[in-house]
């Protein structure tokens, strides 16, 4: 399997922060954001990594991470011009995927899990992780039933089905490239890894999207309190206090 880190994007919701960099590059706790959506892969078992970054902080990532072996890894980068939805990073990352199954990790993503169970047992299909939230509206919610069956999912609906939200850390089979190839963009004009239409949405009208709960530590960084919080929680982490 390979892996995706999407890094791009401008990050304005974190300026004056990301003035003169990117929001993966910030620290959390004792070091750099995206040393956590790296770690999460090859702690999975992926160790060959697609980075895609934005223009203006190429030389600052390659600076950073070279060629993947202090992490065990292979990196390979490519840049993402300007944002176009989540589910761009496989428009991109076509010939990096070839002909293997991917997954997709946000690079402002950080999770205290380990994934590698779940990943090394993944066959075909879509596998889309979750967790219980206090504020599903500000996510993707997915709807499942007792069975884990997935009824629907929404983008940041105003009434959620469920507390469920969507986590960025996503595991497809092959078929996510042509996938993505057809689909059309969303009213905001992005290509959707949920919402309607969306990747995991064509997923199940096939009925071949699966869903798993992940019970750790989960932060989505993009905002000044999560990053806070993120950052807090790896400080007390380190201080055996979690």
């Amino acid at each position: 399997m390979k892996g995706i880190i999407l890094a791009g994007g401008n990050a304005t919701r974190l300026r004056p922060l990301t003035k003169i960099t990117s929001k993966q590059l910030l620290p959390v706790y004792n070091k750099p954001m995206i040393f956590y959506p790296i770690e999460t892969l090859t702690k999975a078992g992926i160790e060959d990594i697609l980075i895609i970054i934005a223009p203006d902080y190429a030389g600052q990532f390659l600076n950073l991470l070279g060629s993947g072996k202090e992490f065990g890894a292979r990196f390979t980068y490519e840049i993402q011009e300007e944002p176009k939805g989540l589910a761009d990073a496989f428009r991109i990352g076509e010939n990096f995927i070839g002909k293997d199954n991917v997954a997709l990790i946000l690079g402002d993503n950080i999770f205290d899990f380990d994934f590698a169970t779940v990943v090394s047992s993944f066959e075909s299909g879509a596998l889309n992780f979750v967790k219980k939230v206090k504020d599903p509206e500000r996510y993707g919610v997915v709807e499942f039933d007792k069975d884990m069956k997935v009824i629907s999912i929404e983008e940041k609906p105003r009434d959620p089905k469920s507390n469920y939200a969507s986590v960025g850390f996503y595991v497809y089979d092959n078929k996510v490239v042509n996938i993505v190839k057809s689909l059309q963009p969303s009213a905001r004009g992005e290509l959707e890894i949920n919402g309607n239409p969306s990747v995991n949405n064509t997923y199940l009208e096939k009925k071949e999207l699966k869903v798993s709960i992940i019970e750790g530590a989960w932060h989505d960084a993009g905002t000044f309190d999560s990053l806070l919080e993120a950052n807090n929680y790896w400080a007390m982490k380190a201080r055996g206090n979690v």
